[in-house]
């Protein structure tokens, strides 16, 4: 075994889980997304279900950032200049916190939490097919 291959091994094991285990609660949590976004369209109609659709799309669009330079990359890389954005995108803290702050502050526009709920179950549904983050040179991470 490598050392990469071992640090991995114990990384998994201190999160507390297989990657099969993590890939389960990744799935579990798309699909409370999905069906919350759902719930949110249904109650809200059509802003609602544009704005998590449009949610739902949204991160895999910063492909286009670097579009450009895509033909010169290695098959299953993206250009490192779309990596922040991509990254960014990315990080389910970015829009949990942000539908926590939907909850706490006095908001209330029901489509931007439906585009929050589209948003993370893109996030979550990423994580269950094995999309991450990604290195600075453009590659999946682990």
């Amino acid at each position: 075994m490598t050392a990469t291959a071992a640090t991995t091994t114990a990384s998994i094991r201190r999160l507390g889980g297989t990657p099969a285990l993590r890939r389960g609660v990744w799935l579990a949590f798309a699909l409370f997304w999905s069906a919350f976004a759902v719930v949110e369209c249904v109650r809200h109609g059509w802003p609602a279900t544009v704005l998590a659709l449009a949610f739902l799309v949204l991160p895999d669009l910063t492909f286009l950032v670097a579009l450009d330079e895509a033909p010169r990359m290695a098959k299953g890389q993206l250009p490192p200049r779309a990596v922040p954005y991509y990254n960014a995108m990315h990080r389910a803290l970015v829009p949990l916190a942000l539908a926590v702050a939907y909850a706490a502050l006095p908001l209330d526009w029901p489509p931007a939490f439906a585009a929050l709920c589209g948003w993370l179950a893109h996030i979550s549904y990423d994580r269950v097919f094995g999309y991450g983050p990604r290195t600075k040179e453009g590659f999946q991470r682990g």
